[in-house]
């Protein structure tokens, strides 16, 4: 089995690499420093000659919702094109949780790349992730005010990128899901308690406000619209272990 990896020099991407290679298949990591642009499709076609699986987790430059939509609709639609050029038999995304109920900022960025793959020809899977730990860490340590971040009190079953890493590999060995499946951390949190918490790993003493309508990748979003249901496939690292690596 031969599969590329689009976004493979990115944090998500250079993770799913290693655990692909765990299960013993062909990985091709692609991206602007291996002479491949999605967006402009420059190099695809060669790439993708061969391939039978590709894994997307490309990310847009910026997480603004016209950015984001337009690098989406444009990479993912030139990934597909050239996957059903090239006969791939599966086409695998990253998503997020709640993208079918959240329509603002990104969350609508990922919608457009779900319905790019629900409409191609080429068999698809879309693994539906809830933030990760390092997408909060970064949140808790925003520069945007000097004196405090403000943060929603949603709920959130935060994961670890190895654990999305490894649920992208397994998924992508496997046979297409035709549609969307979830995964997630195996503790709940409230966004702001869980900021708080990494500022004081970090010994930022900023503080965490509340306020319900604060962002969270551009959208303002309800108290449990980024928990999955009750079908998602856990991950296995709590917080405590992800702090002590980090």
């Amino acid at each position: 089995m031969r599969v590329v990896v689009a976004g493979a020099t990115g944090v998500i991407g250079s993770r799913t690499v290693a655990r692909l290679r765990d299960h013993g298949v062909e990985v091709v990591p692609v991206s602007r420093r291996e002479g491949v642009d999605v967006i402009t499709g420059q190099g695809l076609a060669e790439a993708l000659h061969g391939t039978d699986v590709v894994v997307d987790v490309t990310d847009a430059p910026s997480r603004t919702e016209a950015t984001s939509v337009a690098f989406f609709d444009a990479s993912t639609g030139n990934l597909l094109d050239a996957a059903a050029t090239a006969g791939v038999e599966h086409y695998v995304a990253l998503s997020l949780v709640g993208v079918d109920r959240i329509k603002q900022g990104y969350f609508r960025a990922k919608a457009v790349q779900e319905e790019r793959a629900r409409r191609s020809p080429t068999p698809h899977s879309l693994v539906r992730a809830t933030p990760f730990f390092e997408s909060v860490d970064a949140l808790s340590r925003s520069t945007a005010h000097t004196d405090e971040v403000r943060v929603a009190p949603v709920l959130i079953r935060p994961m670890s990128t190895d654990d999305v890493a490894a649920r992208l590999a397994h998924v992508a060995v496997g046979l297409p899901q035709f549609g969307a499946l979830e995964i997630a951390g195996p503790e709940e949190y409230r966004l702001d308690e869980l900021a708080a918490e990494l500022q004081a790993a970090h010994g930022d003493a900023r503080g965490v406000v509340t306020d319900t309508r604060a962002p969270f990748f551009g959208a303002v979003v309800g108290e449990r619209s980024l928990l999955p249901g009750a079908t998602a496939h856990p991950g296995h690292e709590t917080l405590t272990q992800w702090l002590a690596r980090h």
